[in-house]
């Protein structure tokens, strides 16, 4: 039995979410099936790092199955994309130690979040972007955010908290930055909460707008009250980037 490392991409609009739920159009279930009509095994179950709400996008999703197939994976990649829709594929594929898991074995991730806050919203952004109609000051954000650096209890920023048995998490790296009509914010981390990354954007938001002091950030986190925190961004907005394991350095295109 081999274990095999995929990484995914997909555009999360028609999907409801990574999870296989019964009724209902799932990236886990199309990448079974597509997966079982190639190897021809009737029980195709994926671990995947990490994953996704109903909306949300990922570059570079990493997914791991236990299968029996002798197909090199070069050929695994071609034959499974053929199998997919046009909204998801598979980018890579590589044989792994039996011990390894998707999940439990990463030890980073990134998002991004974009915002288009242009006065008239650009419909080829409207799967892609959350679109408030609300000009906001990226640099105040940016300063805002770096409050939010190094290891702290994020529980503020976690949906219907505790979901984990800590909400203490890391974050390497967060940056605001425009790129044209759009804001972009990009939060690396050794894990995130429920909803944390959507929730951190919702806080950020009300400082670019000027409704809050840059200062509110650092303070809505040291509440470790939900309540306090801006709204949860929609889900559109996000996509995950990539996902970091111990060993070889990440590839170009994983690395945004």
């Amino acid at each position: 039995m081999r274990n095999l490392k995929f990484t995914v991409r997909y555009d999360g609009t028609e999907f409801h979410g990574w999870q296989t739920q019964p009724g209902y159009r799932t990236v886990q279930e199309t990448v079974e099936l597509a997966i079982g009509s190639i190897t021809q095994e009737e029980r195709v179950r994926v671990n995947c790092s990490g994953r996704t709400d109903a909306g949300v996008h990922a570059y570079g999703q990493v997914m791991n199955v236990y299968s029996a197939t002798l197909l090199e994976c070069d050929t695994l990649v071609k034959a499974v994309n053929a199998k997919l829709p046009q909204d998801v594929r598979v980018l890579d594929c590589f044989d792994m130690p039996q011990a390894f898991d998707a999940n439990k074995d990463a030890i980073g991730k990134r998002y991004r979040y974009v915002i288009d806050d242009g006065r008239i919203p650009d419909p080829f952004l409207v799967r892609y972007a959350w679109q408030p109609r609300q000009a906001l000051n990226a640099e105040a954000m940016h300063r805002a955010a770096q409050a939010l650096r190094g290891r702290h209890d994020f529980r503020s920023f976690e949906t219907n908290w505790p979901n984990r048995m800590t909400s203490i998490r890391t974050i390497a790296d967060i940056a605001v930055e425009r790129h044209d009509r759009t804001v972009r914010v990009e939060v690396e981390a050794d894990g995130f909460l429920y909803n944390m990354v959507r929730s951190i954007v919702g806080t950020l938001y009300q400082v670019g707008r000027g409704y809050w002091p840059e200062i509110a950030v650092g303070e809505v986190m040291e509440s470790q009250d939900r309540r306090v925190a801006g709204q949860t961004a929609p889900p559109q907005g996000l996509f995950m980037l990539w996902v970091k394991y111990s060993g070889p350095p990440l590839p170009s295109w994983e690395r945004g």
